[in-house]
């Protein structure tokens, strides 16, 4: 009987009781960050991050009630802050520790920042600040500094999420980013402006599908054994998504620009979210170059 072949669809001895073992002791470790790798990926982080952040306490501030003249004066302080990080960002030596140095010096930025966002918002869910600030925004705004901070801790630390954990992280994140930023773009625009309003109202229920699917493989693989096809199908949905976003922001871009549309939507502000979808097209493809290589070793 033991030497009798396993059946298609059925489950052999051996993998029945490794069915009774924790599958989170089969998930694929965390992968060391070489010293090269850490200098590029920190600075593109840097170098991306702290301009948003510097252009988000511009947005926070120009949302504010003009008679909250401390929030204001708040906003420029970090306006100023990020600004001067931004400038070492770009000058700093391509050197380690220097590096890390920056690193360091952006998350204890970032955090206080983020400290900041937070506590604005639940002044603002309680009415205690009126303006223009959605709490929706400064929610996504936070999260945009968490997630920076996060990755900033990673390379410090050295290490990279496993491939098929990091995927799941990058896309449940981006693609609520995303899908925020389509629905903001049809709160923005002026309401006689219906074909682009539909446009970006449909593009924030496309996105929407896209994170629901994501958060189920979430729950499916997340910090389990590597199953790469379906993580990669995935990857490979949110760039078709994101290039047809990204391609949707640029034209209205270029339309604001020359004044043929109607909306309260800052130039500044759509080229800015123009330059976030450019950022999650190049995490997919970051990670997309990982998988492939992951990938070709377990066929060696």
């Amino acid at each position: 009987m033991k030497n009798q072949p396993q059946l298609p669809g059925h489950v052999s001895v051996d993998q029945f009781n490794q069915m009774l073992v924790s599958p989170e002791s089969f998930a694929a470790k965390p992968e060391s960050l070489t010293e090269q790798l850490f200098i590029e990926r920190s600075l593109t982080e840097n170098r991306f991050w702290l301009r948003i952040m510097k252009e988000h306490a511009l947005f926070l501030g120009d949302g504010f009630n003009r008679k909250d003249t401390q929030l204001i004066q708040q906003t420029d302080r970090f306006y100023h802050f990020f600004e001067q990080q931004e400038k070492k960002a770009h000058q700093v030596p391509k050197n380690a520790a220097l590096v890390r140095k920056l690193n360091e010096e952006s998350i204890e930025l970032v955090h206080g920042f983020r400290n900041f966002k937070r506590n604005l918002l639940i002044l603002i869910i309680n009415c205690k600040v009126s303006g223009f600030n959605f709490p929706l925004l400064v929610d996504h705004i936070a999260r945009e500094a968490e997630y920076f901070m996060r990755t900033l801790k990673k390379f410090n630390k050295g290490v990279l999420d496993p491939i098929q954990d990091a995927i799941i992280n990058e896309n449940v994140f981006w693609l609520k980013i995303m899908m925020e930023h389509s629905r903001f773009i049809a709160s923005l625009l002026d309401q006689s402006e219906r074909n682009l309003v539909n446009t970006a109202r449909k593009f924030g229920d496309d996105f929407e599908i896209l994170l629901n699917q994501a958060r189920d493989v979430e729950s499916m693989l997340y910090r389990k054994q590597p199953t790469y096809p379906i993580i990669g199908k995935m990857n490979k949905d949110s760039e078709s998504a994101a290039t047809e976003l990204r391609a949707f922001k640029k034209a209205g871009l270029d339309l604001i620009r020359s004044c043929q549309i109607r909306s309260v939507i800052n130039p500044l502000l759509a080229d800015h979210v123009v330059r976030e979808a450019d950022h999650f097209l190049y995490m997919i493809h970051v990670l997309e170059d990982r998988l492939n290589k992951k990938m070709a070793e377990q066929s060696l």
